[in-house]
C-alpha cells in the first residue's frame, strides 16, 4: 500500500509565508474609504494567495503531494456586511496561477470549512449561514480552475440535545443542497459529537466519502476497532460523489486524518508531532485489501512533523517500510 503524507496550511519551516493574513471587520468598519477598504482586503488576500504558492513550491521540493489550503485566504469574504462583494474577479491571476500549479503537478488539495459550517442545526439561520460558507469554498476552487476531487471536508456537527434528530436533519439538510456541494464534499468523524460508526452511517445513507480521524476515534468511540471499520469506509470512496471527474484508472485514494494527543491530560489536542508506532499500526492493518491511502497530518507542528515522521518511519525499512520519497511510504502488511 502507497502512503502519501500532507499538512495543514501553514507552514513552521517556511518564514513568513502565512496564507491567513486577515483583517478584523472592526478594522474594515473603521475605515473611512469603503472601496479603499475593500481594495485593502483583495491586497491581503493576494497575499495570501502568493504565499499559498509559496508553500505548494515547498511542497514540491519535498515530495508533498497532499495540502489543505487555509479556509481564511480572503479575510471577511462571508461577512454579512460584505454581502455581494465578488472579490474573485480582482484576485484572478492569483487564483488561476495556485491551480494551475496544483494540476500540473497532481496534487490533491482541500479546505476543512470550520466547526461554524453545521448541517446538523435547527436553526435556519445557521443553515442558510453553512450554505453561504460551502459557497465560499466552492467559489475558491472554481476560481482556481479545479475539479471535484478537491473537496470541502466537514463534520457532521452538534446534536442538540437529541442525536438522531440531528443526524436526521443534516441528512436532509446535506440531500437538498446541490450536487457539486455534495461532489466536493467529504465528511469525518469528530472527537466529541458524531463518532466514526455514526458518521460512516450518515456517509452511507448520502453516498458521500468518509475520512476517518483515527485520533477522533481513539478518543470518541463505542470501542470498536477502526481498521474492523475500513472495509466500509474503504467503500465510501467508491462512490460517484468521491470520484467525480477522477479517471477510471486513477481513482482519489481514501483520506485519513492522523494526529497524536497533546498529553494523558488532554487527550483530544494535537500535539506538535505524530508518534509513529501507532499510526503505522493502523496502516499495517490496512494495507492488506489497499491500494492507496493519504493521511493528511493535523500536528502542531505542520510540515515540520511531516519531516520528523518520515525519519521515524525510516527506522522501520526492513520491517515493512520502504520510503519512496520525502513525503511517501510503501506499507507492508
Amino acid at each position: 500500500m502507497i502512503v502519501r503524507f500532507g499538512y495543514v496550511a501553514m507552514s513552521t519551516v517556511v518564514a513568513g509565508a502565512s496564507p491567513s493574513k486577515t483583517m478584523t471587520y472592526k478594522t474594515f468598519s473603521g475605515l473611512a474609504d469603503r472601496e479603499a477598504a475593500v481594495r485593502k482586503l483583495e491586497s491581503i488576500a493576494a497575499e495570501n494567495l502568493h504565499n499559498t504558492l509559496r508553500l505548494l513550491r515547498h511542497n514540491l521540493a519535498h515530495d508533498i503531494k497532499v495540502y489543505r489550503f487555509s479556509s481564511k485566504l480572503i479575510p471577511l469574504a462571508t461577512h454579512e456586511a460584505l454581502k455581494g462583494w465578488n472579490p474573485y474577479e480582482a484576485l484572478r491571476e492569483p487564483f488561476a496561477e495556485v491551480g494551475a500549479f496544483v494540476k500540473k503537478h497532481g496534487m490533491r488539495v482541500s479546505f476543512h470549512p470550520d466547526h461554524f459550517t453545521v448541517f446538523s442545526t435547527p436553526r435556519p439561520e445557521v443553515l442558510r449561514s453553512s450554505v453561504r460558507d460551502l459557497e465560499y469554498h466552492n467559489a475558491m476552487f472554481a476560481a482556481m480552475g479545479l475539479d471535484r476531487r478537491a473537496k470541502n471536508n466537514i463534520h457532521v456537527g452538534g446534536a442538540y440535545g437529541d442525536k438522531p434528530s440531528a443526524g436526521e436533519r443534516f441528512k436532509e439538510n446535506v440531500a437538498a443542497l446541490p450536487d457539486i456541494f455534495r461532489q466536493r464534499m467529504t465528511l469525518e468523524n469528530d472527537d466529541k459529537t458524531f463518532n466514526a460508526v455514526e458518521t460512516l452511517e450518515l456517509s452511507e445513507a448520502l453516498s458521500l466519502p468518509m475520512v476517518l480521524d483515527i485520533h477522533h476515534q481513539s478518543v470518541n468511540n463505542d470501542g470498536e476497532d477502526p481498521a474492523e471499520l475500513w472495509p466500509r469506509i474503504r467503500q465510501t470512496w467508491t462512490s460517484p460523489f468521491a470520484q467525480a471527474d477522477a479517471p477510471p484508472d486513477d481513482p482519489l485514494p481514501p483520506k485519513i486524518h492522523a494526529s497524536s494527543p497533546k498529553s494523558a491530560g488532554d487527550p483530544r489536542g494535537h500535539a506538535d508531532h505524530v508518534i509513529a508506532a501507532p499510526l503505522l499500526d493502523f496502516l499495517r492493518k490496512i494495507a492488506k485489501d489497499t491500494k492507496r491511502v493519504d493521511v493528511m497530518l493535523e500536528a502542531k507542528l505542520k510540515d515540520g512533523a511531516l519531516f520528523a515522521l518520515m525519519e521515524d518511519l525510516a527506522r522501520y525499512q526492513g520491517d515493512g517500510v520502504e520510503i519512496l520519497d520525502g513525503a511517501s511510504v510503501r506499507i507492508k502488511p
